[in-house]
């Protein structure tokens, strides 16, 4: 007889669309019982260091990024997310304020705001404007995910990546031109993987960076967890967790 391999996946629930994500993930579960039926895959709200220390893998929801962060350090949990995005064997998914916070250097930061330092990339908060600007776009991710031709993205108030950094580069402090750096001093040595880049949404010719991944690390400027399609979801499971 098989054991089921216990697997945790927690949702960071301070802010934003947590349960959302958690019934995501629970839904892409239901549906493939036979695809996992090796594992016992638990998903659960993480709002304390005792149940951050129960997970394997970690996702951090859109939301508002500087709430978010504001949150984290006064409930004591800042340093032992840093702790989890600086543990090479923890995978970690940030959606839109996720990716905010995950990213090394946040421009058009609020003042005191913080972040992860996990991904070596900064990012510009509300890059496509208000809220009133808000879109949804279906977009090819069939190079990095099989067969998700027509993904329905949705990007509200959302961030793009505005450069990739060597790794680790960076440092503490608030700069005069409001770009946050992340206090966090680990290193991920893997390589900042440009996952998809946005062409022409405005009419345009431009090229925007709204989704990366480094090593175990995966970022993305839209919410996966608010349109109506759970692939991306399967996606991060069977790449990230698993």
């Amino acid at each position: 007889m098989t054991i089921a391999k216990p697997v945790t996946l927690g949702v960071l629930a301070l802010q934003g669309a947590f349960r959302e994500h958690i019934n995501y993930f629970k839904s892409v579960i239901q549906q493939n019982e036979e695809r996992y039926l090796n594992y016992s895959i638990n998903i659960i709200a993480v709002r304390t260091k005792e149940e951050l220390d129960q997970c394997d893998s970690l996702v951090i929801p859109g939301g508002e990024s500087s709430s978010m962060s504001y949150i984290a350090e006064r409930t004591n949990l800042l340093p032992h997310l840093y702790d989890f995005v600086s543990n090479e064997s923890k995978s970690i998914w940030g959606t839109c304020a996720g990716l905010i916070f995950l990213a090394r250097e946040i421009e058009n930061a609020v003042e005191n705001q913080t972040c992860l330092g996990g991904l070596d990339i900064q990012v510009s908060r509300n890059a496509f404007g208000r809220q009133v600007d808000s879109f949804e776009q279906k977009l090819d991710f069939s190079d990095f995910i099989p067969g998700c031709d027509s993904f329905p993205t949705v990007f509200i108030r959302a961030p793009v990546v505005t450069k990739i950094l060597s790794n680790g580069e960076g440092s503490n402090g608030f700069t005069e031109h409001k770009v946050v750096r992340s206090k966090n001093t680990h290193v991920n040595r893997a390589p900042v993987e440009v996952l998809y880049k946005l062409h022409n949404y405005d009419g345009k010719e431009n090229e925007l960076i709204v989704a990366v991944r480094q090593g175990r690390i995966l970022g993305t400027s839209f919410h996966p967890e608010l349109s109506d399609d759970n692939r991306f979801h399967q996606w991060f499971i069977d790449e990230f967790v698993l």
